[in-house]
């Protein structure tokens, strides 16, 4: 674990694994201190960012030195259900890659349940870990210039949902009608690190 200064009001803590951001970022919010402003976890990294003039982050400090990072702590998590049509143009492909049926690959994709790991990419978008093994596939060669809004994809060990339209080269298997991203609402992203999703079948 290092932790690196950013700025007079923030600290980037680097980790070796995505498992101990996950625990990290559970320690810190399960602390709950008053003048942590912000946390953003990413693939090996948590930023805390805390109230300018506070003592902060000497608090955060010593949680970050006080966590466990083999075990994150227990909390009840947010529970998000996203409805989905497993309708993507590359839904065979992901198939044949897998050696599986297009059926198959939806019953593993819809029954599996996934924690947000962290955001970014674009406001909104969520990278979801717990992807089955066999659907843990490499992202296209040729990325397309335009992904619709709502597409869900595959890429390694994460699946997600494109918040809006824009370049992607994920493996695309289905869509969503679910709004992501709405800057009108007092939370405008849909998902946040720490929640756990399912995936259900449109009927």
């Amino acid at each position: 674990m290092r932790l690196r200064r950013c700025g007079r009001h923030a600290v980037l803590v680097e980790l070796d694994s995505l498992a101990q951001v996950e625990a990290l970022h559970g320690a810190l919010l399960v602390a709950d201190l008053p003048d942590v402003v912000e946390l953003v976890p990413a693939a090996t990294t948590v930023l805390i960012a805390v109230r300018p003039g506070s003592d902060g982050l000497a608090q955060a400090r010593a949680v970050v030195e006080a966590a466990d990072l083999s075990h994150p702590p227990d909390r009840t998590p947010r529970r998000v259900r996203l409805p989905i049509s497993y309708d993507g143009p590359d839904l065979e492909l992901v198939a044949e890659t897998a050696g599986l049926s297009v059926d198959e690959v939806v019953a593993l994709h819809s029954g599996a349940e996934y924690t947000v790991a962290f955001c970014g990419f674009a406001p909104g978008f969520g990278y979801l870990v717990g992807l089955p093994e066999p659907l843990q596939q490499a992202r296209l060669e040729n990325p397309r210039t335009k992904v619709p809004a709502g597409s869900v994809g595959i890429a390694g060990e994460f699946t997600g949902a494109y918040p809006r339209s824009s370049p992607g080269g994920w493996r695309l298997i289905g869509s969503t009608t679910a709004i992501l991203f709405d800057a009108k609402r007092s939370d405008p992203a849909l998902l946040a690190p720490g929640d756990h999703v399912r995936f259900e079948v449109a009927g």
